[in-house]
């Protein structure tokens, strides 16, 4: 259904909000009974509804409430109550639409932890407008790429990153945050508008609100497109499994551009009416981040187990005691059983796990209260009816995990916007197929197996072998190539390619420095190749097809093994490279 094809029958703004308020209650209300939450949870129907205008600004109007805490490394902070946040996204919103921001319209948001952020969002929301969160680790390659095939008419930067978009075609508006820069639209000119905002239609609840870029293992990125309900109200399951209250203080450590962001530095918090805090740093250290849970009385903190995996190596016991820590949350892959048992001994805490994806909000979870089974990533969240199926698509006790969409869960996406085949393709046979596969035991608790496809972690960053091959093959010694991960002890992985050079070509320590370098210049830094080894042939099956599961395998027993081969390079064998 668009804005122009209404129904009368289409509950208003006000009966919209009443609906998403009582969902929100009832799981709150429920925050430690599973059982009861998720046999008794309804995803609200909602009509017309705008999250920004129907429910924040009614829930911030004279809320003098924290609603964000940024804190720098230097000690700075900058501090926004519910009602400034709503009074200033209102004259950001006044600001953009006098640039020609409407209704429909692409806007590309590229900017760091920084107040401006949020405002924007909310902003944005406010207008119509659907947003295209990017991560300024983008090459100007993969900005263009979004330019294109994401429509954008709008581009709003970070004044330090302008000068990517130079050699970008495209006739979109250009605005930078911070520094003003010669021939962008500066930030600070929005001060002299109205904080008075009003909205030139209607807002319904499944009109488009944000569009994703996600790898795929034999493609360019895919376009996740998500609605003004399946993030703003799906991420009720995410409140309800980080456990969020009223007047908690939230610290979700993740970068803006990726969905995890999204989830729970923006949604999951304000919809449970807690403080976002941000803790911005240039490198990370486990003691200064304590030192920042202490002094600003975080409540709950959410980190990806690369996190977890440096803060246990602090001695965590002195801080008991001292933290007023509630929830603490693994998000973005499996966490090791042993980071659970030492910040459970430290802290007396349980680490809870989950899972979701771009395309989804919170499946899965550890929810508040409940007993943990280690290894396992809990059971399906409420609303969220969660199957495994096997190869021939029956439900089994392990296969892929998928969602049944009858009903059709709230917090799962529309569609991939490029791709109908693709869409097709995971919307088949009555379920939503996720990709990854697991198992489910006698109580119901799902334990994580592995990727459908070959897509994996490094750093907590979702890597295509497809993107990174596709470089390295513009190398003229290359001629074949394949990426897999290798197993690293503090990235969990990194990124490792299996070379077959061109007939003539020998394998050398100077030709190893040569693609490191040529890769650095072509890939955004968490995508980096960090391991090389030339090879004279490699697996794959009748057909042709490279096996990375071989590869993957072979490459983990070689490491556990602590071997190397005669040809294998690692980055840090080349101190001169740069960049």
């Amino acid at each position: 259904m668009s804005s122009s094809a209404t129904s009368t029958a289409t509950p208003g703004p006000e009966a919209s909000r009443d609906a998403f308020l009582a969902a929100r209650d009832f799981l709150q209300a429920h925050r430690s009974d599973y059982d009861r939450a998720y046999r008794d949870f309804r995803w609200p129907q909602l009509g017309e509804f705008n999250w920004a205008l129907d429910y924040f600004d009614h829930m911030a109007r004279g809320n003098g409430a924290s609603a964000l805490h940024i804190v720098e490394e230097d000690g700075s902070e900058t501090r926004r109550s519910f009602a400034q946040m709503s009074e200033r996204s209102a004259q950001v919103a006044n600001w953009l639409q006098g640039l020609g921001v409407k209704r429909g319209d692409r806007v590309l948001l590229m900017l760091g932890n920084e107040l401006a952020l949020w405002e924007l969002m909310l902003a944005c929301i406010k207008l119509g407008a659907v947003m295209i969160p990017a991560t300024m680790l983008l090459t100007p390659e993969d900005l263009q790429d979004r330019l294109d095939r994401g429509a954008v008419r709008h581009v709003i930067v970070a004044s330090a990153h302008t000068a990517k978009f130079e050699p970008l075609a495209g006739d979109y508006t250009r605005i930078c945050v911070g520094q003003e820069q010669a021939g962008w639209h500066a930030f600070a000119q929005a001060d002299r508008h109205s904080t008075v905002f009003e909205p030139t239609g209607r807002t319904l609840a499944d009109d488009p609100l944000l569009l994703y870029f996600t790898s795929g293992t034999t493609s360019k990125p895919k376009l996740v497109l998500h609605t003004h309900q399946s993030y703003p109200v799906g991420h009720l399951s995410t409140m309800y499994w980080i456990g969020l209250q009223p007047g908690d203080v939230h610290l979700n450590i993740s970068s803006p551009g990726w969905a995890k962001h999204a989830w729970s530095c923006f949604f999951a918090p304000w919809i449970a009416g807690a403080t976002i805090f941000i803790y911005n740093y240039a490198r990370f250290s486990a003691k200064a981040l304590l030192q920042a849970l202490q002094d600003h009385r975080v409540t709950s903190l959410c980190a990806p187990p690369t996190v977890w995996r440096m803060m246990i190596q602090e001695d965590l016991g002195p801080w008991r005691g001292r933290l007023s820590l509630r929830e603490v949350i693994g998000a973005g892959e499996p966490l090791n059983p042993e980071i659970i048992d030492q910040v459970q001994d430290a802290w007396g805490l349980t680490l809870r796990d989950g899972f979701g994806q771009t395309e989804t909000c919170a499946q899965i979870g550890n929810t508040p209260g409940q007993k943990l089974k280690p290894g396992s990533m809990g059971r399906p969240l409420p609303g969220y009816d969660v199957v495994l199926l096997d190869v021939d698509d029956k439900e089994s006790n392990e296969g892929e995990v998928s969602l049944r969409l009858s009903p059709r869960p709230t917090g799962l996406m529309v569609c991939y916007e490029d791709s109908p085949e693709k869409t097709q393709q995971v919307m088949r046979e009555g379920y939503y197929h996720t990709g990854d596969t697991a198992e489910r035991d006698a109580d119901g608790y799902i334990t994580f197996v592995g990727r459908a496809d070959d897509v994996f972690k490094a750093s907590d960053y979702r890597i295509s072998p497809f993107e990174l091959e596709s470089a390295l093959m513009e190398h003229d010694a290359v001629a074949e190539v394949a990426i897999v991960p290798s197993p690293d002890p503090v990235r969990l992985a990194v990124p490792k390619a299996y070379l077959i050079l061109t007939t003539g070509t020998h394998p050398s320590r100077e030709l190893a420095e040569q693609i490191f370098a040529f890769a650095r210049e072509r890939l955004a830094p968490y995508k980096r190749v960090r391991r090389i080894e030339f090879v004279t042939e490699l697996p794959k099956t009748i057909s042709g097809k490279i096996r990375r599961v071989q590869l993957r395998k072979d490459e983990s027993a070689k490491v556990l093994a602590a071997e190397r081969g005669q040809f294998e390079f690692f980055e840090e064998d080349f101190p001169g490279l740069k960049g």
